[in-house]
């Protein structure tokens, strides 16, 4: 079956409108010949003759009549559609978003995130669900729209992405802890009782860096994943956290943070998202608040 020619619902909207071959024609900057034409393209797609002759000038039949409406509706909703998209209303934006984050990020960054949103767009809800792995797939299945971390070389190259800070390893003990007290060396620090926290054990930097000076440290609580879970078993106990320095600022209140007595290489947390919603004003706005959350605006 041959798809109708959609361009067509103008020249009718117009026809309908002017009751006129030679207005219409004028209208849409046609000849009056290619406007008759048009006009017997959509007499033969519609079945109808639409406009007939009484005396010197058209008039619609009951079908046109019918249409008249109903095609001008569809051309005005066509316009809008393909209009650029107009300033965004964030006072009256409804709006649910789902941020796909690490348990850290959302309590280190969530609450200042969420005061930003909530003062310029009340109907705005942030769902935030957590990142059990590195998967694209509910960002471009659209059951995600924003996710935050560190780039690696599995992430799909379809996603847009933007980097929102810098960060580096620290470690942090309870106060009075040994290690709060006294230069920490690689040897103190190794020897101390420590939470891992790390997917992959075997490739996490401060144990690679460790092992280059013939040092190992004793995991005695082993984490999946979890920064924020790590620092409150370190905050009431004398195990040893390591974690990222800027992904724990707020977890980190009222306990000792040090530098991490060996090198380390810092890494980049970005946010990504599918390009599909790359020019949405809505989607924009949100990653415009990510963004200045990160960099510690107010």
């Amino acid at each position: 079956m041959t798809r109708p020619d959609l361009n067509l619902l103008v020249t009718l909207d117009v026809l309908l409108a002017e009751g006129s071959v030679a207005r219409a024609a004028r209208r849409l900057r046609l000849s009056p010949s290619a406007m008759s034409r048009a006009l017997a393209r959509l007499r033969a797609a519609t079945g109808d003759p639409l406009l007939v002759r009484a005396g010197r000038s058209l008039v619609p039949t009951p079908r046109a009549a019918e249409l008249r409406d109903r095609v001008g509706h569809l051309v005005q909703e066509s316009e809008m559609a393909l209009r650029p998209a107009g300033k965004l209303d964030v006072k009256a934006l409804v709006r649910t978003f789902t941020l796909r984050t690490s348990e850290g990020f959302v309590e280190n960054f969530g609450p200042a995130l969420f005061a930003r949103v909530s003062a310029e767009a009340p109907g705005v809800e942030l769902r935030f669900v957590p990142k059990p792995n590195k998967d694209s797939a509910p960002l471009r299945e659209g059951s995600v729209d924003l996710e935050t971390g560190v780039l690696e070389s599995t992430t799909s190259p379809e996603l847009r992405t933007q980097a929102l800070f810098r960060d580096r390893y620290i470690g942090v003990v309870r106060k009075g802890h040994a290690l709060s007290k006294g230069k920490i060396t690689p040897t103190r620090y190794a020897a101390g009782r420590h939470i891992g926290v790390s997917r992959e054990p075997a490739q996490d930097p401060v144990d690679l860096a460790l092992v280059n000076l013939g040092l190992k440290r004793k995991i005695v609580v082993s984490l999946v994943a979890g920064f924020a879970t790590a620092v409150a078993l370190a905050r009431t106990s004398d195990l040893i956290a390591t974690v990222p320095e800027r992904h724990t600022g707020n977890l980190r209140t009222g306990m000792h943070s040090f530098a991490v007595p060996v090198p380390t290489p810092a890494f980049t947390v970005s946010m990504l998202w599918h390009p599909r919603l790359d020019a949405d004003p809505g989607h924009r706005w949100l990653r415009d608040h990510v963004r200045a959350v990160c960099a510690g605006l107010r």
